[in-house]
């Protein structure tokens, strides 16, 4: 017999939809904190300033202030959609081959022991973040066959701030940090950055920035990388390199790629993740790489397999287009010139609004020395600024850069450029 009250609760049990008092099992769910990135793009949306100004997105930005995508992967993408002869098609799991094999010499060389050796696997990825979780995976489940094994992995300190997130996303939650940016020096301190290497237990990861580094937007030098690869090889620590701005920073995508090759010229294995996204503007397509250097061929089979189970539970294959896109121009000479030509305009431009950005801020007289800005290199910049200066320039002068003093230099043209420099000098100046 029902009572009024179970009628009641009937009732309401209708209206809400709920089929009984049964709660959704998602009740409980915990909101995580949302991003850097993502609190700074709300409220720069929130924003109704019509001089406001966004300088902490990830893409490359015209002078007009948008994405920009290149004439040539326009011209590719438009042969490739009107090719009667294509057919869609999943790809493999590890990617498209051609794709693969580019992506490698690119980082490698041609000529490169372990390429002859055949002793190197590529696997195309979603994206670079996808790269770097493809290679943490691959790196709990290779040493831990050895011994149980979930870390160290050492980060620079500072780093991206979802790099800590995807090591532990694979099992791995001994993350450690070592030194490498100096912030009252603003450069690279390269005694500490050895000094905690050396400290490093055997068999421990380090994650480097192979080209400019970011967020310092800071390059090693050719001898200071040498240093670092004989602190690895006497410690016995596994390098993992990152080349997220792959060609961004110097308009070569070979410049870039001299660490990967003199460690593995030494002998070492390593990963590299590679992104080909920034620098062929195919960011809706997420066109990333994963390579693996390996002692010896008799590894390879194993780690493939191993790989390709990985990624059938992760993403089951990556997308073909934009792979197909860099392929294209990877193994066209014709197609390869024009590219580093546009390429070459970027870089250009980036440096050229580094140069005039230090100028203004000399002109206004500034306080500090800021030669750091053209020291530095790529898309991003460390402007030195501290939070609290970083929290002015986004209440009043309508400025947005994280919250570390990392700008984007893409997102700065030509109407927005005196404003930024006169806001970065009140900054500075206007007591807080």
């Amino acid at each position: 017999m029902s009572t009024p009250g179970s009628r009641c609760n009937d009732k309401v049990a209708k209206q809400n939809g709920d089929p009984g008092d049964h709660l959704s099992v998602f009740t409980n769910a915990q909101t995580p904190a949302s991003s850097a990135e993502t609190r700074l793009m709300v409220a720069f949306k929130k924003d109704t300033h019509t001089g406001k100004a966004y300088l902490a997105g990830r893409e490359y930005y015209s002078e007009e202030g948008k994405t920009f995508e290149l004439r040539l992967v326009q011209k590719i993408k438009q042969q490739q959609s009107a090719d009667p002869t294509s057919r869609p098609g999943y790809p493999s799991s590890l990617g498209v081959r051609e794709f693969t094999r580019r992506a490698t010499e690119v980082a490698l060389g041609k000529s490169s022991r372990a390429v002859v050796e055949d002793r190197v696997l590529g696997v195309q990825t979603p994206g670079f973040t996808a790269a770097v979780r493809l290679g943490a995976e691959l790196l709990r489940h290779w040493y831990a066959v050895r011994a149980v094994w979930c870390g160290p992995v050492y980060l620079s300190a500072p780093c991206h701030e979802s790099l800590p997130g995807i090591f532990q996303a694979a099992g791995i939650q001994d993350i450690r940090e070592y030194y490498f940016w100096d912030h009252k020096q603003r450069g690279i301190c390269l005694e500490k950055l050895l000094e905690d290497l050396t400290k490093a237990p055997e068999q421990s990861v380090v994650v480097l920035s192979a080209s400019v580094h970011f967020p310092t937007g800071a390059a090693l030098s050719q001898n200071q990388w040498a240093q670092i690869a004989n602190v690895i090889m006497r410690r016995r620590l596994f390098p993992f390199f990152l080349l997220p701005p792959q060609a961004l920073c110097y308009g070569d995508l070979e410049q870039g790629v001299w660490p990967v090759r003199y460690c593995a010229a030494q002998g070492m294995e390593l990963l590299c993740a590679q992104s080909f996204s920034h620098c062929f503007g195919l960011y809706g397509e997420a066109v990333g790489h994963l390579l693996c250097v390996l002692k010896q061929k008799s590894l390879l089979l194993p780690m493939e397999s191993q790989a390709d189970q990985i990624v059938r539970l992760l993403w089951a294959q990556p997308s073909a287009g934009g792979a197909r896109v860099v392929a294209t121009v990877l193994s066209n000479p014709a197609h390869l010139v024009e590219w580093k030509e546009e390429v070459k305009c970027i870089v250009e431009r980036c440096m050229l609004i580094r140069e005039i950005l230090r100028e203004r801020l000399r002109l206004l007289g500034t306080p500090g020395c800021w030669d750091h800005l053209t020291q530095q290199g790529g898309l991003y910049c460390f402007t030195g600024l501290n939070g609290e200066q970083v929290d002015f320039l986004k209440k009043r002068r309508h400025v947005y850069l994280l919250p570390d003093g990392c700008l984007n230099v893409s997102a700065i043209n030509s109407r927005n450029l005196d404003n930024i420099a006169k806001s970065i000098h009140l900054a500075l100046t206007t007591p807080h």
